[in-house]
This record gives C-alpha cells, structure tokens and sequence, in this order.
C-alpha cells in the first residue's frame, strides 16, 4: 500500500468517503492552537485554487470553499458578523476597494511590507 501524506486540516466528512472505498488512513483531532495555525493554513490552500479555475463554475466552488474557512475561522475567534463588517467598512475607508483595477507594476522600497505570497506568472 502506497501512503500519501497529507498533513493538513480536513472536512468533517472526509473520513466517511475514504470508508466507503475502503482506504487506509489515520486520522486525529487537533488541539486549540494547532487548530487555529491549521485553519489559517486552510485559508491560504482554498484561495490557491482560485489561481486555477477556468471558469466561473471552478471559480464558484473555490470561492465557496474559501468562504467556509474564512467563517469557521470567524466562528473559532468568536468574531460577530456584525464586527467582521464594520472592519471591512473600515478597510475600504482606509485603503479604498478595487473597482478601480489598479495593478501596481513596481514601487520604490519605502520599507512597507505586505501579507502576500510571491507568486509566479
């Protein structure tokens, strides 16, 4: 039998499906902390398949994907979605949205650093 190592946070009812073909897996629970550093892990995985989708129906299940992380992470912090959108009310005050379809090609290193991955093209 050949094993592929996963090592990362799954759905609920992963398990059940590898039963019914009758895979060998092992499985366990994670603690509090473990938990949270594996959900922002998830986030950053299910957005990465956004990259790939070719068409608005592959868009639609990512997205939907990312969109379950993204509540369960509000959920396990106890974030009320009443919080979570005056914060993006905030943003889009702070730094603006993106109608405008900025792409920003180069700026001078000021020191400012942001979140992102680097990303091939």
């Amino acid at each position: 039998m050949k094993k592929i190592f996963y090592r990362k946070l799954i759905r609920d009812k992963i398990p059940q499906k590898m039963d019914r073909v009758g895979a060998a897996y092992e499985i366990r629970k994670l603690g509090g902390k473990e938990f949270e550093k594996e959900l922002l892990k998830k986030v950053g995985e299910e957005a990465s398949g956004l990259l790939t989708a070719k068409n608005k129906q592959e868009i639609m299940g990512e997205l939907a994907d990312v969109l379950d992380v993204a509540e369960e992470i509000r959920r396990h912090w106890k974030i009320k979605p009443s919080r979570l959108r005056e914060k993006q009310k905030e943003n889009a005050l702070k730094k603006g949205g993106f109608q405008k379809r900025i792409y920003l090609v180069w700026s001078e290193d000021t020191g400012y650093r942001t979140n992102e991955r680097k990303y091939k093209n």
